[in-house]
């Protein structure tokens, strides 16, 4: 396997992007041992590459960068603006000069129809995506898409949801990015989804069924390492887990339990964790 450690930001603030913010999180991650930092890029888009490129160079890490698409960018029902905002995500992930984008890049967060997705909306998806993926491609960018579970989402739950809308596009540039607690609550288990996504799997975000210690929740490690051997796995294993010692988080993410570890220790915990099982 030819892994890459990393953190995302959202392990050490809160998903509201400033420049000092981003400046503790890169250190913090840089800090702790990681590989790379994952740069969740506000919808604003008010990013400064250049500043975050220095702040990154002097702590010696890497960056990949996702996007969650508001509400407001539902691709189904607004497909041009959330084409608009993938192809200004590309460009400041090109302009970081790294080549991953990841995220929950299939509709907004929150937004439901009432029902089950429609081949109609599959396919104003599909033509999105299509769109993107060549945009992205002359970029030299790969998009990782994030399925997410039934309560913040209606249209990719699974891995095989995000997987058979690839198929749709035939792009080589559209890759699978998992979660291990949606995984947790959408799927069967931790070993099959892997198995069927093989070398379209780029980046997994780790975190437990509590959002907390790695080890500690209830997800099947070992079932998941299995797999990531089994498919020789090349790509990100990024730590998302969540402290309520950072001030704000109980309310971004809904972590109305207080947290046993801070923010520092669920880092260095988890990534030793992922290490350990890596081996």
């Amino acid at each position: 396997m030819n892994i890459k450690f990393g953190a995302s930001l959202l392990s050490w603030i809160t998903p509201v992007w400033s420049p000092e913010a981003g400046k503790y999180a890169i250190e913090k991650t840089a800090g702790a041992g990681f590989d790379l930092i994952e740069i969740l890029l506000p919808a604003s888009m008010e990013f400064n590459t250049d500043e975050v490129k220095k702040q990154l160079k002097n702590n010696n890490l890497e960056a990949v960068c996702s996007l969650n698409l508001p509400k407001e960018a539902h691709i189904a029902h607004y497909p041009k603006v959330a084409e608009n905002l993938m192809k200004q995500a590309i460009n400041k992930t090109s302009e970081l000069e790294t080549d991953f984008l990841g995220g929950v890049l299939h509709g907004g967060i929150g937004v439901f129809s009432g029902n089950i997705l429609t081949e109609n909306e599959e396919e104003i998806i599909t033509e999105v995506w299509s769109n993107v993926a060549d945009y992205a491609k002359e970029k030299g960018v790969n998009i990782g898409i994030e399925p997410i579970n039934r309560y913040e989402t209606y249209v990719c739950n699974t891995a095989e949801n995000v997987l058979d809308l690839i198929s749709k596009t035939g792009k080589d540039n559209l890759f699978l990015h998992l979660d291990t607690f949606h995984m947790n609550i959408e799927e069967n288990n931790f070993y099959d989804p892997i198995i069927l996504a093989g070398n379209k799997l780029k980046h997994l975000h780790m975190t437990d069924s509590h959002r907390g210690m790695l080890g500690e929740g209830t997800v099947n490690w070992n079932e998941l390492f299995k797999a990531l051997k089994e498919i020789n796995f090349e790509g990100n294993l990024v730590l998302e887990n969540f402290s309520s010692s950072v001030p704000g988080m109980q309310q971004m993410v809904s972590l109305w339990q207080k947290s046993p570890h801070d923010a520092e220790e669920l880092a260095l915990g988890s990534l030793k964790f992922m290490k350990n099982h890596s081996n």
